[in-house]
């Protein structure tokens, strides 16, 4: 496509300014759709929350394009901020003082309001630190297939969630999300 070896893994900004103007936009908009699904698949596999959020933002401005309610220069420009904002939630770990690891739990966390908003944010720091590091000691490899230790593992998050009050509004919701990103980095580390 008349690209030079671009990074496509980080989809750098001299990439997305090649990808920008590119001749063929139709293509180019295929490409960046391409690019970024198969970026939020490799990057965020393992986070439930950020692997939905972005897969819900490609589909959105992809789906408004092919109904014709957006114009490709418009698209390109979505996508294009669209991989910006991919960049910076892959390496917000580094501004959080997190491993990648603990970023994952961090983000399902603080997808409950409540919490962000009456837990402070080394709260959730030290929750999300503290899961991760209980999930490691405890995880056995056949764990996806026993009920025994999925039971185990559930308790151990709930009693560790209790342990700082999460989430402050009671939810269900926001207690089965952090267990679902407990399944996610189980897997992916026994896997």
């Amino acid at each position: 496509m008349g690209l030079e070896k671009p990074n496509i893994g980080l989809l750098d900004d001299e990439f997305l300014a090649q990808v920008r103007n590119l001749p063929e936009k139709n293509l180019a908009v295929e490409l960046l759709e391409r690019l970024l699904e198969g970026e939020i698949k490799s990057r965020f596999a393992s986070n439930v929350v950020q692997d939905k959020k972005f897969s819900e933002m490609l589909t959105n401005v992809i789906t408004r394009y092919q109904n014709r309610s957006i114009e490709t220069a418009q698209v390109m420009e979505e996508l294009v901020a669209m991989a910006k904002k991919f960049r910076e939630a892959a390496s917000r770990g580094e501004t959080l003082g997190l491993t990648e690891d603990e970023v994952r739990f961090y983000d399902a966390l603080a997808n409950n309001e409540s919490a962000v908003r009456e837990l402070t944010d080394e709260t959730l720091k030290k929750i999300a630190h503290e899961l991760t590091e209980n999930l490691r000691q405890n995880l056995s490899v056949d764990w996806s297939e026993r009920e025994s230790v999925r039971a185990k593992l559930r308790l151990m998050v709930k009693r560790i969630l209790r342990k700082y009050k999460y989430p402050p509004d009671l939810q269900d919701a926001a207690v089965e999300l952090v267990l679902q990103q407990a399944q996610a980095l189980g897997e992916s580390w026994s896997g």
